[in-house]
């Protein structure tokens, strides 16, 4: 007789990846058929679609009328990095950074730009930086949510209206399910594969009126490849924003991340996508609030992401085990309800401390949230009974 009985009850979609995320409910490849495929992204087929895309971007995340949207290439790290090599240079720079994407940018920033005017201001794994240390006669640079450590800003009330600097946001694992202030923003950037459970490979760059000014007055001091220019001649590129894409996209993407646009109006819009991950998030809460062996990676609870939930073990008995041991303890879970069909990729993301990190977007469902939590102690309880026993 087993010590430690399975749950009855499994996810019914197993797919708590962070990107790439859980399709839609629903979804199925039908749902593509409609994709023009075989014809060139220039034809007037291809062109409506991708301005439709635009459009529908525009009103389901609410994005005010004088905001340009346009697809770019290479995810959202392509968006940001068209942004940082066209926009920064013109003044001081505050990269803030608290998890791996952050870091990254610094990098990118200090290391390849070579910015002696940037200041880094950053923030171990749970944590947020010292937001009022923010000087924003700079650019600013950061994430809303660290997809890898489960920490987000809570609102944009830290950002000033008065503003001379502009902020430039990755927004990629927040982007329709968290409230982002427009206002507060100059630059705002997100990939389809997260919250709308797109394909990857594209990216959404959203720029201000402020940042359309930058752009078109400022030409940085270094060369700049193709798929990073934004303007000809000093005036910014418009159809770049109309749909007539930099590089050439996959219709069968852009297809899809139709699709997820037209369910999540279907669904309610944008309110609806946050309370439904609102309410993934609630289900985990709920769970850790209970449960001794576990606890958010985010030490404070406004800070803690409703997206890419992040989770540490605090038993004790692991706790006092190398860190080694620490990691493969928590390899072991992820590991165990993979291998069991039970849950996929959920394990920390590889430059973050050991953990769990679990997707509680919009195209989630509730239910099966609820149903891997027990699996989750099941899992701990196997993975506990495996380790040596003390002499």
């Amino acid at each position: 007789m087993t010590m430690n009985p399975a749950p009855t009850t499994r996810p019914e979609n197993p797919n708590f990846s962070s990107g790439p995320c859980a399709k839609r409910p629903g979804w199925t490849l039908e749902a593509l058929s409609d994709a023009p495929l075989g014809r060139s992204h220039r034809a007037k087929v291809g062109k409506a679609k991708l301005k439709e895309a635009i459009d529908l971007t525009r009103d389901v995340l609410e994005v005010p009328a004088d905001y340009k949207i346009g697809i770019v290439p290479a995810s959202d790290t392509g968006a940001v990095e068209m942004v940082l090599w066209s926009m920064l240079g013109a003044r001081p720079v505050d990269m803030l950074a608290w998890e791996s994407f952050g870091e990254g940018w610094v990098t990118d920033v200090v290391k390849q730009l070579k910015l002696t005017d940037a200041r880094a201001l950053t923030a171990p794994y749970g944590a947020l930086p010292d937001l009022t240390q923010v000087d924003f006669s700079h650019d600013v640079v950061f994430t809303w949510n660290g997809t890898t450590s489960g920490v987000m800003v809570p609102d944009a009330e830290w950002i000033p209206a008065d503003r001379t600097g502009l902020t430039i946001c990755d927004a990629t694992s927040a982007a329709f399910a968290q409230k982002l202030d427009f206002a507060k923003l100059d630059v705002v950037t997100f990939s389809w594969q997260k919250v709308l459970g797109g394909e990857g490979a594209h990216g959404i760059l959203i720029l201000s009126p402020r940042a359309v000014e930058r752009l078109e007055t400022y030409k940085p001091a270094w060369p700049l490849p193709k798929i990073f220019r934004m303007t000809k001649g000093g005036k910014l590129i418009e159809g770049i924003f109309e749909g007539e894409t930099i590089n050439t996209p996959s219709m069968l993407c852009v297809e899809d991340y139709l699709d997820a646009l037209k369910w999540a109006k279907n669904v309610g819009g944008l309110s609806a996508l946050q309370e439904r991950s609102n309410r993934n998030f609630e289900a985990i809460a709920q769970w850790v609030h209970n449960t001794p062996w576990v606890d958010f990676l985010a030490t404070d609870p406004v800070t803690r992401s409703n997206t890419s939930v992040c989770l540490k073990v605090v038993d004790a008995d692991v706790t006092s085990l190398p860190a080694d041991a620490q990691a493969a303890f928590a390899k072991a879970i992820a590991s165990g309800l993979e291998k069991g069909g039970i849950a996929y990729d959920i394990g920390a993301y590889r430059d973050a401390p050991p953990g769990l990190r679990i997707w509680c977007g919009a195209t989630v469902e509730r239910a099966d949230v609820e149903a891997l939590t027990h699996w989750l102690d099941w899992a701990f309880t196997e993975a506990k009974a495996a380790l040596p026993k003390a002499a």
